[in-house]
C-alpha cells in the first residue's frame, strides 16, 4: 500500500525535526501560554491524542495571536504568532512538500527556498542590468499576506500535492482565525505571516505569476512578494507594467499597490535593503547597501553604543558584534568600503566615549590614560578637561590610548576590517 503524505508528516523522525527546529528558533508562545521549554512534557502527555485527531480530520489549530510591528516608513506589519504546537505541526508539513512544490518552482524566485538567498536574487538583477536591461517595472502587491484568496490557493496546491487528507489541514490552518486585542477574528482571506506555512504558501500562490513571466519571455526576479521585471525601453516597461498588472489583479484576485508601483531605472531602485550604480570605469552596474539601510545600521550602533546604558562593556561589545556580523554579512556583496571606514571609525568615537565615562573622575582618568602609555602631564591636563565627551575623544590624546587595536583585543568586531576579510 501506496504511504500518504500524510503518514510522511506524521513520521515519528520527521515530527522530531520539526520540533527541534521550532526549538531553536525559539520565538515566543502564542495564545495557549505554552512555551518552546514547555514543548516537549506538553508533547508526551498530548501527541498520541493530537495524531489521531489529525488523521481523522478533526484537529481544530488554535487561532494565531496578533502582533502589530511598526514599519519604518509608517504603518504596521501585521504577524501571526501560531501555537508551538501548531508551528511544529507547520514545519512537519513543510519539510514533507517543500521538496515536491520545489520542483514546480521557477529558477527565479529567491525567498524562502532551500539553497537560495537575498544575494542571489541581487546578482541576477545586476546580470540583467548589465545585459542592457536597464528599465526597471517595481510592483508592489498590496498587503499580500493578508490579502490571498484561499480557495485559489487551495486550488493550486492541490494541483502539486495531490494529497486530501494534508490539503484538509493546511486549510484548517488557513482558517484557523486571528485573537487581536483578546477578541477572535476569521480569517476568511490570506495566510497570516508568522507561521511556518506561510513563505511556502505565499510561493505556491506566487508561482503563477512567474509561470505568466517565464511565458511572456520577461527577465525578472522574485523574492516573496517583492517582484521587479527588468525590459529595455520605457515603452516596454509601461507596456509591462499595464498588462501584468491587469494580469495579477484578473487571474490571481490580488491588488497591485498602485502608488508604491513604479517604473524606475536602477540608480533609484531600492530592492531587498540594496541600491545600485554604475561604475564609470567600467561602465558596469553594481550593487550597494541603500543609503536607508545604511542609516538604519547608523541607528541601531547609535543605540546599542548610548553612554545612558549601563551595560557592562563586554556583554556591549557582544551586542555589537552580532548586529555587525549580521548586517556586513549580508550586504557583503555589495560596495561599501567608504562606509564601513566611516562606520568603523564613528563606532571607535562612541566607545572612547563610553570608556571616558565609564573612569568618571580626573584621577581615575589620569589613571587609565597613563597605563595605556600616555605622558602624566598630558594625560592629567586631559583628564581636567571635563565630560565633553565628544571633544576629549576626538581632539586629545585618548584618540591615541584607545586605539583600535585595543578595542579589537578588547573583543570588537571592526565593521571595516570584517567587510574587507569576507568581501
Amino acid at each position: 500500500m501506496e504511504r500518504k503524505l500524510i503518514d510522511e508528516i506524521l513520521d515519528r523522525e520527521n515530527m522530531y525535526a520539526a520540533l527541534k527546529q521550532v526549538v531553536s528558533n525559539k520565538g515566543t508562545c502564542g495564545i495557549d501560554g505554552i512555551t518552546v521549554l514547555e514543548i516537549e512534557a506538553y508533547i508526551r502527555e498530548n501527541w498520541k491524542e493530537i495524531e489521531k485527531s489529525i488523521r481523522e480530520r478533526t484537529y481544530k489549530p488554535q487561532p494565531v495571536l496578533r502582533v502589530e510591528i511598526p514599519k519604518p516608513n509608517g504603518g504596521v506589519r501585521k504577524l501571526g504568532i501560531p501555537t508551538v504546537m501548531d508551528r511544529i505541526i507547520q514545519q512537519a508539513i513543510v519539510q514533507v512538500i517543500s521538496p515536491i512544490c520545489e520542483k514546480e518552482f521557477s529558477e527565479y524566485s529567491y525567498g524562502f527556498r532551500p539553497d537560495r538567498s537575498t544575494q542571489m536574487a541581487i546578482e541576477q538583477i545586476l546580470y540583467y542590468l548589465n545585459e542592457g536591461y536597464e528599465w526597471i517595472v517595481d510592483i508592489d502587491l498590496e498587503k499580500f499576506f493578508d490579502e490571498v484568496p484561499q480557495d485559489k490557493l487551495m486550488s493550486y496546491l492541490h494541483n502539486i500535492i495531490k494529497d486530501p487528507d494534508t490539503e484538509s489541514l493546511i486549510r484548517k490552518y488557513l482558517k484557523a482565525g486571528v485573537m487581536n486585542k483578546g477578541q477572535y477574528e476569521e480569517t476568511k482571506k490570506g495566510t497570516p505571516q508568522g507561521g511556518n506555512l506561510s513563505p511556502l504558501l505565499s510561493n505556491i500562490m506566487l508561482n503563477q505569476l512567474d509561470k505568466e513571466l517565464e511565458k511572456r519571455e520577461l527577465r525578472f526576479t522574485r523574492y516573496a512578494d517583492d517582484c521587479v521585471i527588468l525590459v529595455k525601453s520605457e515603452n516596454s516597461a509601461k507596456r509591462v507594467m499595464r498588462s501584468i498588472t491587469n494580469w495579477i489583479e484578473k487571474k490571481l484576485s490580488l491588488k497591485v499597490n498602485a502608488t508604491k508601483s513604479k517604473i524606475t531605472k536602477p540608480i533609484n531602485l531600492k530592492y531587498l535593503g540594496f541600491g545600485f550604480w554604475k561604475d564609470k570605469k567600467t561602465q558596469r552596474w553594481k550593487a550597494r547597501p541603500h543609503q536607508d539601510s545604511i542609516r538604519k545600521f547608523k541607528d541601531t550602533i547609535k543605540t546599542l553604543t548610548k553612554r545612558r546604558r549601563s551595560v557592562d562593556f563586554s556583554l556591549r561589545l557582544s551586542k555589537l558584534n552580532d548586529v555587525i556580523r549580521g548586517w556586513i554579512n549580508y550586504f557583503k556583496i555589495g560596495s561599501m568600503k567608504s562606509a564601513m571606514n566611516e562606520i568603523s571609525e564613528r563606532l571607535r568615537t562612541r566607545l572612547r566615549m563610553i570608556i571616558w565615562k565609564m573612569w568618571k573622575v580626573p584621577s581615575k582618568r589620569q589613571w587609565g590614560l597613563q597605563k595605556l602609555g600616555i605622558g602624566k602631564d598630558l594625560a592629567r591636563l586631559s583628564s581636567y578637561v571635563g565630560d565633553r565627551y565628544y571633544f576629549v575623544c576626538t581632539k586629545t590624546c585618548v584618540v591615541r590610548a584607545i586605539t583600535k587595536e585595543l578595542l579589537i583585543r578588547r573583543g570588537l568586531v571592526d565593521p571595516y576590517d570584517y567587510y574587507m576579510r569576507n568581501c
